[in-house]
């Protein structure tokens, strides 16, 4: 199974990263440090985490260089806009003691969801403006979004020098968002999925336990390998080393047959977090 994915300006990147959200609760970089340990070198963080510091201090304390390291951030909704943007990526950079990003992404399309249509739109166009800046000043190697469906997607598309490399979404059995994801992949955008292994009735539900049984792994690893045989890149998050290394190997010892993933392409809606870019947060 391949290792990295390359964007559409050729640079590459890993297909697993490690999710930092609420993944330092013992507020420092312990955990980080263990990832690093169990062998990820892709970190997925953004000020909104709150794990910027973490993951700076980890890296900057580990045997390996900067340059062995995939960093991702994303700018936060009470962030955008061009001189925000600017402002902070600068704090970015200085929580993770680094010089460059590899991969910067706008966090969600809108700060609120009863914003105006034409202000949320001037506002990602003017955000990205200054991403793209960045970019071509050389700190960031690669640009992209998070939680942007087609619509959102298309405003920058039709406004911008620089396409999105990548969209970050909540992907996973139960709840994969086919039409955006067929929408990035007619664009040329890479799908991601954050919270690829969903909640606990992705786990428990019957499907996913028959065919954990049917291949011998964990049902934590049929819902990964699922979202990989689709070119899905992932960011599953974890606390212990046990954990963290089922998420990131082995993935080249089976293969989920096609009519394996059709049963789970069809199951019904489940393990959505309640999160959506137009909408206010639903609590399930």
């Amino acid at each position: 199974m391949a290792q990295f994915m390359t964007l559409a300006n050729g640079y590459t990147i890993p297909i697993i990263g490690f999710g930092t959200w609420k993944a330092t609760e013992e507020q420092n970089e312990k955990i980080i440090t263990k990832a690093i340990d169990a062998g990820y070198r892709y970190f997925d963080t953004a000020s909104f985490y709150g794990t910027e510091t973490y993951v700076g201090k980890a890296i900057a304390k580990s045997e390996q260089k900067r340059e062995d390291f995939f960093i991702a951030s994303k700018i936060w909704k009470d962030q955008l806009g061009y001189e925000e943007t600017k402002k902070a990526f600068a704090g970015t950079l200085k929580a993770l003691e680094t010089e460059y990003l590899d991969m910067y992404l706008i966090h969600w399309p809108l700060p609120t969801p009863t914003m105006p249509e034409n202000e949320w739109k001037q506002l990602n166009i003017d955000t990205w403006r200054a991403m793209e800046e960045l970019y071509e000043e050389g700190k960031i190697r690669a640009i992209g979004v998070s939680n942007f469906l087609p619509h959102h997607l298309n405003n920058l598309l039709e406004n911008c020098k620089i396409k999105p490399m990548i969209n970050q979404l909540e992907l996973h059995v139960g709840y994969m968002q086919h039409a955006t994801v067929q929408y990035c992949r007619e664009q040329g955008v890479i799908p991601q999925a954050w919270s690829p292994i969903g909640r606990g009735k992705v786990l428990t539900q019957p499907l996913i336990v028959e065919l954990a049984k049917k291949y011998e792994v964990s049902s934590a690893k049929i819902c990964l390998k699922y979202l990989l045989q689709q070119d899905i890149m992932i960011i599953p998050k974890a606390s212990t080393p046990e954990r963290m290394q089922e998420n990131l190997l082995g993935f080249e010892t089976f293969t989920i047959t096609q009519e394996d993933m059709w049963k789970i392409n069809t199951l019904p809606q489940m393990g959505w977090s309640g999160e959506h870019p137009d909408y206010e947060r639903v609590f399930i």
